[in-house]
């Protein structure tokens, strides 16, 4: 049993900059948990104080319901993942997955059941021999994560694991690590820039943004609710179409575009009659229509769908460029119009960004 909680933690250096606010996270048994931002927003720094690699500066962390907020690095029962690997390139791979265990002073015979038992799991048996300049990155982040396991930890940690493979190397070892997490039923905390990661690997997203915490959840609740304009814009590829609208009787108003409301999206706006709120529709929750009339600006086939770039109505202009992800294989000319109606809307408060939905 492994769980983990991070009550009112704030990191704070001694320049008085300040990385992390107030993140708080209660993290179940087995749960594989993906810090997810963009560089700079306070979500390795996260990792490296449950790790014990950075001070907390106030707040509480708690492993089975134990303070381990000052325990040290070594004594907190966790394994790290590198980004870089940091394998002892003198060593063979056996020695590498072996070495936390023979500081340890473990028996040797454990320590060799402990290690081929890792890596069958990894496929790494043909390996152990070998050095690490003699293998793939995606093979040496492998047996990174191997020397991980032989140790048993409470908690598995990654730091940005795969951004040093290719395209081809980084969805192969996702789907190992999801495979791992299954097999091991282990409590993992990941963290990644790559939205696709967080999406594909996570029972739960953190989706941060300069050093705060703007929303947790399902994969699915981040996509489908985002809470603000910040993880409507980060989660989604392409990123979530949005424009500045006027909310009208029974339609919304837009730079070249009106916009009808439904009965159910009029309910949700009923306190913004009159208001400029902001609009946001996924790219691929647009379809052919009347909604909006879309001229474009080049278009990219994908082979069941074409992702159309352009701009609503005639005039180009920042505040009027969409992206569509419309089904089929369609070969539109630049400068052609195509009809779009959204099927999906987001709504957002413009002053707070935060999300508007209907209360109850």
């Amino acid at each position: 049993m492994a769980e983990l909680s991070l009550k009112h933690i704030d990191k704070i250096y001694d320049n008085n900059v300040q990385a992390v606010f107030d993140f708080n996270l209660d993290v179940k048994d087995g749960e594989l948990i993906v810090l997810v931002g963009p560089s700079g927003c306070g979500k390795s720094t996260t990792l490296r104080m449950v790790a014990g690699l950075e001070d907390i500066s106030r707040g509480q962390l708690l492993l089975d319901g134990k303070d381990i907020t000052q325990t040290p690095a070594k004594d907190r029962d966790m394994a790290m993942v590198f980004q870089n690997y940091a394998l002892y390139g003198h060593m063979t791979i056996y020695e590498n997955m072996a070495f936390s265990l023979t500081l340890r002073k473990e028996n040797p015979n454990v320590i060799h059941k402990k290690v081929l038992a890792a890596a069958e799991i990894l496929g790494l048996t043909s390996q152990l021999n070998k050095k690490p300049a003699q293998l793939s990155g995606g093979q040496r982040q492998r047996v990174a994560m191997g020397r991980s396991i032989v140790r048993n930890p409470k908690v598995f940690l990654f730091d940005e694991p795969l951004s040093n493979l290719d395209a081809k190397l980084r969805g192969a070892t996702r789907r190992e690590i999801l495979l791992l997490h299954k097999r091991l039923q282990a409590t993992m905390l990941y963290v990644t820039h790559d939205q696709t990661e967080a999406l594909t690997l996570a029972d739960r997203i953190v989706c941060m943004s300069m050093g705060h915490v703007q929303q947790v959840g399902t994969p699915l609740e981040l996509y489908d609710q985002p809470a603000n304009l910040f993880v409507a814009g980060f989660i989604g590829l392409p990123p979530m179409n949005t424009w500045k609208v006027r909310v009208r009787e029974g339609f919304l108003e837009g730079q070249g575009f009106i916009c009808p409301l439904n009965e159910k999206e009029r309910a949700v706006l009923s306190a913004y009659a009159g208001k400029e709120i902001v609009l946001g529709v996924r790219p691929e929750d647009i379809q052919l229509g009347s909604d909006a009339t879309v001229r474009v600006d080049n278009n990219e086939n994908l082979g069941m769908n074409t992702l159309v770039h352009g701009h609503i109505g005639a005039v180009s202009a920042a505040d009027r460029k969409i992206a569509a992800k419309l089904k089929g294989w369609l070969e539109y000319k630049v400068g052609d119009d195509v009809g779009v109606s959204f099927a999906r809307k987001h709504f957002f408060d413009a002053e707070t960004t935060n999300a508007i939905r209907k209360e109850g």
